[in-house]
């Protein structure tokens, strides 16, 4: 599991001082089957990037290109209007809030 987690952060480094995640930035913080709780930390400055739920399959990991992640350019970026937007929105969801997740 640390081989996969160093891989999908590896390409990543901190947003305040610019050094690179490894696997001493990832602390595990609960495991399970499919799913791992982990925190990302700046091991330079101390920054904490908080707390994330990742679900993994059992895929064998033999090339590290295999998790490699590319930045895509979005259409533009999210604005505060967008923010509040969707403040707005989930805040006033009710018991039918499933409504409006896309069918499949």
């Amino acid at each position: 599991m640390k081989k996969k987690l160093k891989t999908l952060f590896s390409n990543l480094c901190c947003s305040v001082c610019k050094t690179g995640f490894d696997e001493d930035s990832i602390i595990i913080k609960r495991e399970e089957a499919g799913l791992s709780v982990v925190n990302l930390v700046c091991k330079s400055c101390g920054k904490n990037f908080g707390i994330a739920f990742l679900g993994f399959s059992n895929i064998e990991v033999k090339n590290d290109s295999d998790l490699a992640f590319e930045v895509q350019e979005g259409p533009e970026p999210i604005s505060y209007d967008d923010v509040i937007e969707a403040h707005r929105f989930i805040k006033n969801l009710d018991e039918h809030w499933a409504d409006h997740l896309p069918k499949s």
